[in-house]
């Protein structure tokens, strides 16, 4: 049985030219760089398999060091944006969201015109927004005029009247971004939302 299984001389000859003509071609350059590259991606796959799923601890981590690293940017002083939202029209929380948005990208768009290097700053400094509120029309107008008296950008909301509000009713002012300083001598004195 076992003479069924050894080979000839010649076999043998045959046999060891066969498996030099296949090592041969197997580590040809042709074979070599595509299977580099292919061993190269399926590494690269398997790599990016063992990442971390994205987690809240992770996440948290993250901001807090994209907190820093914008804070660094930010100058010598901090640049903010406040949005005053009027009390005495009874809006509710959704509507008075949606003014503000509202007061928040009109601002932006008149800045973007006129004084686009201090909106690049307070972008880079992570857009800091404060929402106020005021009584009134009267006291949204007050606040207006000193803000305009220091050179701070400002911008007044006028309802459609769609809704909850009657055409036309002015309901949140934007006043910034500007230096935190200046911006607080105005509103400083505002009760949060």
């Amino acid at each position: 049985m076992l003479g069924l299984f050894r080979r000839t001389p010649h076999q043998s000859q045959k046999h060891q030219r066969d498996d030099g003509e296949w090592f041969s071609v197997s580590f040809s350059p042709e074979n070599f760089i595509p299977g580099l590259i292919i061993g190269f991606l399926f590494g690269l796959f398997l790599d990016l398999t063992k990442l971390p799923k994205n987690n809240a601890k992770g996440n948290k981590l993250l901001s807090k060091v994209q907190l820093r690293k914008t804070e660094s940017n930010c100058g010598d002083e901090e640049l903010k944006m406040v949005l005053i939202v009027r009390q005495d029209l009874k809006m509710g929380m959704g509507k008075i969201a949606s003014q503000c948005a509202h007061a928040a990208t009109g601002i932006y768009a008149e800045m973007m015109q006129s004084q686009r290097s201090l909106l690049r700053q307070w972008e880079q400094c992570g857009q800091p927004k404060i929402v106020l509120s005021c009584k009134n029309q009267q006291e949204m107008n007050k606040l207006k005029e000193a803000a305009e008296s220091i050179g701070l950008p400002t911008f007044v909301v006028a309802d459609a009247g769609r809704t909850q509000v009657l055409a036309g009713s002015k309901t949140v002012l934007a006043i910034g971004p500007g230096r935190k300083s200046s911006v607080d001598s105005v509103t400083g004195k505002l009760r949060l939302l």
